[in-house]
C-alpha cells in the first residue's frame, strides 16, 4: 500500500513538473509571436526606434499588456518546473521564475506615450521591473550553463552564454542611444528566452 501511494505521488509530481515546464516552453514564443506581429502591422510604431514595450501604449495597447501579463505568468511557471527539474540547478528555476514575474510587473505598469513630456510612476515602475526581468534573464542563462557544462554539454553552455551576453550587449547597446538599439535590444532578449524555452521543452 505505502509502495503504490509511493509510485502514484511520485507520478502526479512528474506530471506536474511536465505541465509547468511545458508552459516556460511555450512562454517566451508567445511573447515573441504577438510582439512583433504588433511592430510588423501598427503603423504607430517603429521598432527601429522604439522598445517593444511601447506596443503597451496607445488604442491597442492592452493587446501587449495582455501579452507580457500572460507570457510572464507561462515564463514564471516554467521557472518553477525548472526549479523542480534540475534540483542540483536550483538558480536556474529561480531566475527565470524572477524574468517572468518582471515580464508581469512590465505589463501591469505601462510605459508612458511616446512625446510625453516627464516620467509618471508607472513609467518609472516598468523601467524597473524590465531592468530585473532582463538581469534576471542573464543570470539564468549563467547559471544554466554552469549546470550544462558540468553535466558534459560544453556547445550547449557556450550558447546559454551567448543568450546571457546578447541581453546584456543589447541593452547596454539600447542605453548608450545607438543605432537601432532598441531592435537590438528586443532580438537579444528573444533569443535568450527563447533558448531557456528550448531547455524546458527538452526536459518535459
Amino acid at each position: 500500500m505505502t509502495a503504490t501511494l509511493e509510485i502514484t505521488t511520485a507520478t502526479a509530481a512528474r506530471r506536474t513538473t511536465r505541465r509547468l515546464l511545458t508552459a516556460g516552453a511555450v512562454g517566451a514564443p508567445l511573447w515573441t509571436a504577438v510582439a512583433l506581429a504588433q511592430a510588423a502591422v501598427r503603423p504607430d510604431f517603429d521598432f527601429s526606434v522604439q522598445p517593444l514595450s511601447m506596443l503597451s501604449t496607445g488604442p491597442w495597447g492592452w493587446v501587449q499588456i495582455a501579452n507580457f501579463v500572460a507570457a510572464g505568468t507561462l515564463v514564471f511557471l516554467g521557472g518553477v518546473g525548472l526549479r523542480r527539474a534540475l534540483p542540483d540547478a536550483p538558480w536556474v528555476g529561480r531566475l527565470t521564475a524572477g524574468c517572468g514575474l518582471g515580464f508581469v510587473g512590465a505589463g501591469v505598469l505601462v510605459m508612458d506615450p511616446a512625446g510625453s513630456a516627464g516620467l509618471s510612476w508607472h513609467a518609472v515602475g516598468h523601467m524597473l521591473t524590465g531592468t530585473l526581468a532582463f538581469v534576471a534573464l542573464a543570470a539564468a542563462c549563467l547559471a544554466l550553463a554552469g549546470h550544462l557544462r558540468r553535466n558534459g554539454r560544453p556547445g550547449a553552455a557556450a550558447v546559454s552564454v551567448l543568450g546571457a551576453t546578447t541581453v546584456v550587449v543589447g541593452n547596454a547597446w539600447a542605453m548608450t542611444g545607438g543605432a537601432y538599439g532598441s531592435m537590438t535590444l528586443g532580438f537579444g532578449v528573444i533569443a535568450a528566452m527563447l533558448w531557456v524555452s528550448r531547455v524546458s521543452a527538452s526536459l518535459r
